[in-house]
């Protein structure tokens, strides 16, 4: 089994609001990260909140997923990385792997979830990362082997220190538009703009 761990416990301090409750052909961000989550063969889903936990959580909370506060959201990912592995370890005793996601990249779609778990589990690699703009990046899986890992992370550090460290053991799949996120009101206007927000899009 391969959970979804989502975190979105960031305070958005480059765009001025919260960027989870942007809205992106008719859904905030999250909303459309969460369902992303629960139409894969993913299970179960994790939402970290932290800043603006007040005004984010309303818009989710009859989502079927299971969501938690990090009181400690300023020290950075990394924080909400250790919750999310605690508690998927203690929701499901038995899981096998992990997908870390980021709401803020809109072009995430369900069957690059499902390609992510079909890779790693026919590759036999032990961690599967989307590659783009050169790199390897989130959304990315994790076997149970590397949860003690993300447990010692640290301040800001996130997940591809990891990605970086055990390289030998990293397959990746092809994502172009993982390289599109939302840091600025200049990101979201762009991608509002863009010809993938127009309403045949989602017909």
């Amino acid at each position: 089994m391969t959970g979804v761990i989502i975190l979105a416990a960031g305070s958005s301090s480059r765009l001025g609001t919260a960027k989870q409750n942007l809205v992106y052909q008719g859904q905030t961000l999250l909303q459309r990260a969460i369902e992303t989550a629960l139409v894969s063969v993913c299970q179960p889903v994790i939402v970290v909140l932290g800043a603006n936990e007040n005004v984010i959580r309303p818009t989710i909370e009859e989502m079927p997923v299971n969501i938690i506060s990090n009181a400690d959201w300023q020290e950075g990912m990394s924080s909400s990385i250790r919750l999310g592995i605690k508690e998927i370890q203690k929701t499901e005793p038995n899981i096998a792997s992990v997908i870390l996601m980021l709401c803020d990249q809109p072009f995430i779609d369900f069957s690059i979830l499902n390609v992510l778990v079909k890779t790693q589990t026919n590759n036999g690699r032990d961690i599967a990362a989307c590659a783009y703009n050169d790199t390897i990046g989130a959304p990315v899986l994790f076997d149970v082997v590397y949860f003690e890992d993300l447990l010692l992370l640290k301040g800001q550090e996130g997940a591809k220190k990891l990605l970086v460290k055990y390289s030998d053991k990293v397959v990746s799949i092809p994502f172009p538009l993982g390289s599109v996120d939302i840091d600025t009101i200049e990101d979201y206007e762009k991608i509002r703009a863009s010809p993938k927000s127009s309403p045949k899009e989602r017909t």
